[in-house]
């Protein structure tokens, strides 16, 4: 494109030629002008639109700013209830924790350790009152509120644990398992007629009458502190629990173990045989306490004393 340029101060005519940069660099800068002058009026028009006497602009200006906070006020509550319906399920999940507190201490038999009680709750939905969204503040404390009493139940049940971890250890410190597999004994506790003199003597535990090699387990862990041959004993195991028990398995053909080895609860000691005194193969079994012979049926089959007893009384 050429323009022309004539004016009475020039001494003659001019010429401009315009390329399709040049326009598309003007229409370019028109669009910038314009923008720039638009966004001006507007910041212009928020600026100082409480000082210009226009109720209209004023009315206009109050709306947005009220739906502004409306919009606000509905985002924030709409978390509130979603943190509500979540700070409900964690109450519900303690309520269950307490109960669940509650039947392991009556299990575990620990009266120091006890869960408050949480009763059932519910009830019609109330008429007079509607019911209200929980503020930030009323959430925020019963927040800290659950808190507290998680952290609680963690410490009683850190407790219960402890206890119920002790009483799972004693427990394979007794010899409540079978060392045989028998079907029946052959000989009780007792005062009983010696096989070998005929005279009433004294039987200090219970003889399994079971199958030469037949495996001899531990009826509880411990410590071997006695593995070798006797006189009348034959083939001998003594294995010390703690707490003064002690059990000894008896007339073994073969040992498994020596002194001083800790065994686990079911470990396989010997086999069964016929050694020392002894009229067939058969294992003898004893538990003492200190030293003194105790009835070995009463760790082993605790249920059937208890029975015994009673029919005594």
């Amino acid at each position: 494109m050429q323009i022309i340029l004539i004016s009475d101060h020039l001494a003659k005519a001019r010429s401009v030629t315009l390329s399709l940069r040049h326009l598309l660099g003007s229409a370019f800068l028109m669009v910038l002008v314009v923008g720039a002058a638009t966004a001006g009026v507007y910041w212009l028009t928020l600026r100082y639109a409480s000082e210009v006497p226009v109720p209209a602009l004023h009315r206009l200006i109050l709306a947005a700013q009220e739906a502004e906070t409306e919009r606000n006020h509905a985002f924030v509550q709409q978390n509130l209830d979603a943190m509500a319906e979540k700070l409900g399920e964690m109450q519900a999940q303690l309520t269950r924790l307490d109960a669940l507190g509650d039947r392991l201490s009556n299990m575990a038999g620990v009266r120091e350790v006890r869960f408050a009680p949480t009763p059932g709750i519910g009830g019609a939905r109330p008429a007079m009152m509607p019911p209200q969204n929980l503020s930030l503040g009323d959430f925020s404390e019963k927040l800290v509120a659950l808190a507290t009493q998680l952290e609680s139940r963690n410490d009683m049940l850190g407790v219960l644990e402890s206890k119920l971890f002790e009483e799972a250890v004693n427990k394979k410190m007794i010899p409540t398992m079978l060392p045989v597999a028998a079907p029946y004994n052959s000989s009780t506790f007792g005062k009983r007629v010696d096989p070998f003199t005929g005279q009433m003597a004294m039987h200090e535990g219970i003889d399994f009458l079971a199958d030469a090699g037949s495996p001899v387990h531990a009826a509880a862990g411990g410590v071997v502190v006695f593995a070798g041959f006797h006189p009348q004993y034959g083939y001998m195991v003594d294995i010390d629990h703690g707490n003064d028990l002690v059990t000894r398995y008896a007339h073994q053909s073969k040992l498994f173990v020596k002194e001083g080895d800790v065994l686990p609860r079911g470990r396989k000691i010997g086999e069964v045989g016929s050694t020392g005194r002894s009229t067939g193969p058969h294992l003898h079994f004893e538990v003492r306490f200190r030293g003194a012979a105790q009835n070995p049926a009463k760790f082993l089959f605790p249920s059937q004393s208890k029975q015994t007893v009673a029919r005594a009384k």
